[in-house]
């Protein structure tokens, strides 16, 4: 005659095997939580501009605001910021090229080392004389580039710089166009990035950090 067992209190003992698995599982998901966790810590301190590098040539062929021929290859020998926009931008373009200019101001002797090159997206518009005029407004060592719509799009492409033409009422237009400020060392490589939100003291201590 087969005899039932109770457990006292009416209660089931769970089986030895069911808690060292549930311990296991436990600690792997414990694991799993701290390996994430890292991983995302590490994401995050990550250089955002290391993903560009290698990917960025800088190549290009367009004439200067003296409407001579101008090349990446002139770029070599010195630093450069490089940023794209238009001569007919309401507030981005100025406010940029003016805080390069007085970025560069701040570095004193070191100045000379660094140049800036204005690359138009509006070719249509921004022709050599145009360009002269304007990037000699703001007093800094600039250089104003344009070209055919074909190289101008070269150029943005080989800098992964987007921009399009936006219709505004009454029949002109102005550009949409990306606001990145490209650092080119003195071997014309894309270096890193400054951001319209960077101010002169911001860029100029980065500047002085890369010219040693």
């Amino acid at each position: 005659m087969t005899r039932s067992t109770r457990v006292q209190g009416g209660t089931r003992r769970p089986h030895p095997g069911l808690v060292v698995a549930f311990g296991l599982i436990g600690t792997l998901i414990l694991i799993s939580c701290v390996l994430v966790g890292l991983a995302s810590r590490h994401e995050t301190n990550r250089d955002p501009t290391a993903s560009l590098r290698g990917q960025i040539s800088g190549k290009f062929t367009l004439v200067d605001d003296n409407g001579r021929p101008f090349t990446d290859a002139q770029l070599k020998g010195k630093w450069h910021l490089v940023f794209f926009g238009y001569t007919h931008c309401p507030d981005i373009c100025p406010t940029v090229l003016n805080d390069l200019s007085l970025a560069l101001d701040q570095l004193g002797a070191k100045e000379k080392e660094v140049g800036i090159v204005f690359i138009s997206v509006d070719p249509e518009r921004d022709t050599p004389a145009v360009l002269k005029s304007y990037v000699h407004s703001f007093g800094g060592p600039i250089t104003g580039l344009t070209g055919t719509p074909q190289e101008v799009a070269a150029a943005a492409k080989d800098y992964h710089v987007y921009y399009a033409k936006h219709r505004t009422v009454g029949g002109s237009y102005d550009m949409d166009h990306s606001a990145v400020i490209y650092i080119m060392d003195p071997q014309g490589r894309f270096t890193a990035t400054f951001g319209p939100g960077d101010t002169p003291e911001i860029m100029t201590a980065q500047l002085r950090k890369l010219l040693g």
